[in-house]
């Protein structure tokens, strides 16, 4: 719709809409040929009113359904409010914040004249070296859950009569997140009772939720291609799961059957076996699916009530975003775009996903008088922080970097200066174009290392998305390895902050690092909130979402793994430390026997014995004995809750378990329980761990 200058084409509008028929249209401009890099809410809405202009005079005179990745805040939104990555939002483990990153891009995507966000993200993550992991919310099936429905229920609101709300597009259906290779679209093989029992709630939640659509997965699943499965996209998501909704294909998906996956003769057999095998109602990216449907359409093999089904959901949505009574940008919602409440609220999810892996010898927190040397570009970078997904796609382009954000957003550096109104001592240590450091930069390095008391590096990956994050293999950087080696020579406690999308392999840096803190894509309000962690001004609360492996061959490893397997991760599930000691008691339970019908309820009491305010992710799991004929899986968890205990102060928390829960579904997708012991465990795997042991019976 652009012409090469950048400016809107009113020929090219015209004839997509008066002679092609676009009924929507995805995606900003700033991921394109458009004359600006950032496009902001107001030149956005100039742009998609002038088209739903012609839209309405025109063609069908229906109007235009605009979609945007407003992934973590609206992200393509020049100055909007920025989030957390997904994963940073689970390691909060409170789904306020994914209800509040997702109200607050709604509004902003509303602003800009787009009604629609391809977001959230329902996929389980299992594969870590997968390149989308950072926008999921983890491995956990009950984590994912909760996050799922806190950011529906964010984005969309009572979106029928709410017009700072969106239409929420949840992705992608389904088993993304376990790649065989680990790259982008390869190959996923899940037998089916695993699929129901792990892979589907994310989506049943969103469902249940109220999601008003769901984009498709890429490849295939077990050998069979999502696009054109009618067993997973009609019977399984719209007979098992009630689906209603609209269902997109993502973008170019359906032809790559014919193109990249050899699924489909060519392409107009793909459009006809993805209309006559599922229920797709649209196709993201792709200019010939209508002019396939029409073909088919005409020559009979597609009937017109399968064309009709499709097109009476789109216009339902349409319908419930009032696009036929207002189908224009709500400017008034401008006016709050990147508002300091906005970045408040991105601040204090940030705050509350760091996770404190490691802290020997009270590593952390630095006090005010001790000569600190910073090193690495992640600690002084704010395009670092926000990753992809994050003014582009690849995040800001090498001639952009920070520039592109004139002074919107900060770094870690920057929010050191303004906590402690001093000049941090920074080093850049290394370089991130796969270079190694030049002799006399490291030997500088090491002189301003023995001036100091204690050394702070970042450490982590830079922006990517999609195929451009496709990795070999999970291990950091070389050149970040070695400059930590050499900073380990000069014997002061080094305190590592990982700024990283997946879980890169530390190795030698995990033991020679005194602390650890994971910041995971904290976005690009993420610098004071480190900050602020590194100095104890705020105790850390984040708790692992995934498995942070140790090896390579960990990469697939979950808490909810078999029972048997080997579980010995740098880091589990659920992980995370605080500044305040915290003393938990015994578990204590009202029955001993856990029955069908008779929950039990569980409690623990917490004090803290420390000098400082702490948050508390309390974790409950549950392990059965045995199962007949089926392993048991190590963990599984069945609970958690978020609470804040002052200093000197106590709480107790309570979780309900019933026998139903624990009900797994058998190669036959029958829900079975199996009578046998169960240990009801809290906080599994960290210095708190808590186990008592209940009967299952029936």
């Amino acid at each position: 719709l652009l012409d090469r200058s950048g400016h809107l084409n009113a020929s090219a509008v015209e004839y997509w809409i008066s002679k092609k028929m676009v009924g929507s249209v995805v995606d900003s401009p700033g991921n394109g040929q458009g004359e600006y890099a950032w496009y902001s809410a107001a030149t956005l809405a100039n742009l998609t009113n002038s088209v739903q202009q012609v839209a309405l005079a025109q063609g069908s005179r229906v109007p235009v359904l605009w979609g945007l990745d407003s992934v973590r805040g609206a992200n393509f939104v020049k100055h909007a409010a920025m989030f957390p990555a997904g994963i940073g939002i689970a390691a909060t483990f409170q789904p306020k914040h994914a209800y509040e990153a997702g109200r607050i891009a709604a509004r902003d995507t509303r602003a800009a004249g787009y009604q629609w966000a391809f977001a959230p993200s329902a996929d389980l993550n299992v594969e870590k070296r997968w390149a989308h992991n950072y926008l999921g919310f983890g491995e956990d099936p009950l984590l994912l859950s909760s996050m799922v429905r806190g950011s529906v229920g964010g984005y969309q609101g009572e979106y029928r009569g709410d017009r700072a709300r969106v239409a929420a597009c949840v992705k992608n259906f389904i088993g993304s997140g376990v790649p065989f290779n680990g790259k982008e679209r390869s190959a996923k093989f899940i037998p089916d009772n695993l699929l129901y029992e792990y892979y589907l709630p994310g989506f049943e939640a969103a469902i249940a939720a109220g999601a008003s659509s769901i984009m498709q997965s890429g490849g295939n699943v077990n050998g069979e291609a999502m696009s054109l499965s009618g067993y997973y996209l009609r019977r399984l998501l719209r007979d098992k799961l009630g689906f209603r909704g609209v269902m997109i294909a993502d973008h170019d998906e359906i032809l790559a059957q014919a193109r990249e996956f050899h699924t489909a003769a060519n392409f107009t057999d793909a459009v006809f076996l993805a209309l006559n095998n599922t229920s797709v109602d649209m196709s993201a990216g792709d200019s010939t699916f209508s002019a396939n449907t029409i073909e088919l359409v005409n020559a009979g093999s597609v009937g017109e009530d399968r064309v009709t089904e499709s097109v009476a959901r789109i216009i339902q949505l349409k319908k419930d975003l009032g696009l036929f009574d207002a189908p224009f940008s709500e400017r008034q919602l401008q006016e709050t775009v990147g508002s300091a409440q906005d970045v408040n609220a991105a601040r204090m999810a940030v705050s509350e996903s760091l996770t404190l892996l490691k802290n020997d010898n009270g590593a952390l927190p630095l006090k005010p008088n001790e000569r600190v040397l910073f090193v690495g570009p992640h600690l002084n970078s704010t395009a670092l922080l926000g990753g992809g997904w994050n003014v582009h796609r690849q995040g800001p382009t090498a001639s952009e970097r920070d520039d592109v954000y004139e002074g919107f957003g900060d770094s870690v550096l920057a929010g050191i200066r303004k906590l402690t109104n001093r000049e941090p001592v920074y080093h850049p240590g290394f370089r991130l174009d796969g270079r190694p450091s030049d002799s006399a930069a490291l030997t500088n390095l090491i002189r301003l290392a023995r001036q100091a008391d204690k050394i702070v590096v970042g450490l982590g990956e830079t922006p990517y998305a999609g195929h451009m994050g496709d990795i070999n293999e999970l291990s950091l950087d070389a050149n970040q390895a070695y400059v930590v080696s050499q900073l380990a020579l000069v014997n002061r406690p080094i305190i590592t902050v990982l700024i990283e999308g997946r879980p890169r392999l530390l190795k030698d840096v995990a033991t020679v690092s005194s602390a650890v803190l994971n910041a995971y894509l904290p976005g690009i309000h993420g610098g004071l909130p480190i900050a602020e962690v590194l100095y104890g001004k705020v105790s850390p609360s984040g708790r692992q979402p995934f498995t942070y492996p140790r090896y390579e061959y960990q990469s697939r490893d979950t808490i909810w793994q078999g029972l048997y397997n080997e579980y010995t991760p740098q880091w589990p599930f659920g992980y995370g430390l605080g500044y305040s000691p915290l003393v938990y008691s015994n578990i204590t339970v009202d029955s001993n026997e856990l029955r069908p019908g008779q929950p039990v309820k569980v409690s623990v009491s917490i004090r803290n014995d420390g000098q400082l305010d702490q948050k508390e992710s309390v974790l409950l799991y549950t392990t059965q004995g045995f199962r007949t004929g089926y392993e048991p899986e190590l963990y599984r968890l069945r609970g958690f809750d978020k609470v804040e205990i002052g200093k000197g102060m106590a709480t107790v928390v309570e979780f309900t378990v019933t026998a139903e829960e624990l009900a797994y579904y058998n190669r036959d997708l029958v829900r079975v329980i199996d009578p046998s012991p169960v240990n009801i465990t809290i906080n599994a795997m960290t210095p708190n761990e808590r186990v008592i042991t209940l009967n299952l019976a029936l």
